[in-house]
């Protein structure tokens, strides 16, 4: 298995390309199954979890062409479910990776049908899909479950409904949205998602045709169409990994330039990296970042859906105020089980409490370089960070989670001076 050494305590300078958007990227493959014709993706990074959906979808039946990146810009995916072989999503390859259920959404839509394994649980959470089932049921749709697996139909098709979620739910967001653009009639979802990959799914299915008004905002309203069309799309970049490399540059005392990065995609992280000391501003290419003079500031946190601090970014800031002057609490709303890491970063000097769903974080003069775990895909980014920043060497274990997510995560960082490298195991 995979290791990752770092040698720490040197700052981070240069410039640093930001990848397209994971979570953008996945539920945009699905909605190829909304189609006959080609979907031409744009800015597709090279991950793992990309790699997963390609198979499920390719079992269905949908054709994919891949050509790759150049390292400074994604690669590019087509995608053709011109005839699908079967709606059934398998428990083998929806096991690996929970954002395959947004197959079932599409598949109902398009189809009258589909076949999708129940999930399951995860590291961080039981995230249950009970509000894309009733989502779903509002359009219509019959659904069961047998066996382990969702059973959906909808011979006659769906038709259109207000739906409110609950709760704010990205993947069923995603999921209901994408059913809906074939339904007949108008659908209202209410306290819809906010994330910017919902809104990027949403301007993707206007382009193959869709009526979809309310993009960005709580409430989506969807004129159902006979059938969606091809398109070309560029997928947002990652607001997640902007977060982690502007931790990363900050954590180091450096300064660096992250091209492709937003403004208005980390909004709430960049307010909270002003206060704890960070500077952040507009370049023509992005964004620079760089850590002022002294010591980082402590800062509280709480995670929120957008526009607020994500969640995905929980562990990465708490590495961050480890090292900070003062204390931090640091309370986690989205997930369960999120905090994993505290125990791996203990090991190298920090010194964090927590209690229940926040963590107390009273920041030490430095960490020290150490061998860990990493436990999830945030969770081992973090650790990353701490050993950019620690003394010593630090091994981090089980990295395959960072194939899920970062693209050439040793590359960017050692192209701006990190001593850092992959070592693969015989």
């Amino acid at each position: 298995m995979d290791r990752i050494r770092i040698q720490g305590g040197l700052p981070l300078k240069g410039r640093i390309p930001i990848s397209g958007a994971k979570n953008a990227v996945l539920p945009l493959m699905a909605a190829s199954l909304l189609t006959q014709e080609t979907l031409l993706l744009d800015n597709v990074p090279d991950l793992a979890d990309i790699a997963t959906l390609s198979t499920l979808l390719a079992q269905h039946g949908v054709e994919i062409q891949s050509t790759p990146g150049n390292g400074l810009s994604g690669g590019r995916l087509a995608l053709t479910a011109r005839e699908i072989a079967n709606t059934t999503a398998p428990y083998d390859l929806v096991r690996k990776m929970r954002a395959s259920v947004l197959v079932l959404g599409p598949l109902v839509a398009r189809f009258g049908k589909a076949r999708v394994s129940l999930p399951g649980g995860c590291a961080i959470g039981t995230r249950p899909v009970d509000l894309h089932l009733k989502g779903l049921e509002a359009l219509g749709a019959h659904i069961e479950l047998d066996a382990g697996y969702i059973e959906a139909s909808a011979p006659r098709g769906l038709k259109g409904a207000e739906i409110i979620f609950p709760q704010v739910s990205v993947g069923a967001t995603e999921n209901i949205l994408m059913a809906a653009t074939l339904a007949k009639g108008e659908s209202l979802l209410v306290n819809a998602a906010r994330e910017p990959e919902v809104a990027d799914l949403a301007r993707c299915l206007v382009g193959m045709g869709a009526g979809i008004e309310g993009i960005g905002t709580g409430t989506l309203r969807v004129q159902g169409v006979d059938e969606l069309y091809g398109t070309s799309h560029r997928v947002v970049p990652d607001r997640i990994e902007i977060g982690t490399y502007a931790m990363a540059v900050a954590i180091t005392g450096g300064e660096a330039e992250l091209v492709g990065a937003r403004f208005d995609l980390i909004g709430a992280v960049a307010t909270l990296l002003g206060e704890a000391g960070v500077a952040v501003w507009a370049t023509e290419d992005g964004l620079g970042v760089a850590r002022g003079n002294g010591r980082l500031i402590g800062v509280d946190v709480m995670t929120e859906p957008f526009p607020g601090f994500p969640t995905d970014l929980q562990a990465q800031i708490m590495t961050l105020m480890s090292v900070a002057e003062g204390a931090s609490m640091i309370t986690e709303t989205i997930f369960e089980n999120r905090f994993m890491h505290v125990p791996e970063l203990g090991r190298m000097g920090a010194n964090i409490n927590v209690h229940g769903a926040s963590a107390m974080v009273r920041g030490v003069g430095a960490l020290k370089g150490a061998q860990v775990m990493a436990t999830d895909l945030r969770a081992s980014v973090s650790l990353v960070l701490a050993g950019l920043a620690a003394a010593g060497e630090t091994i981090v274990n089980r990295v395959y989670h960072l194939d899920r997510g970062y693209e050439r995560l040793e590359a960017k960082l050692a192209a701006c001076g990190a001593r850092i490298e992959r070592v693969r195991n015989p």
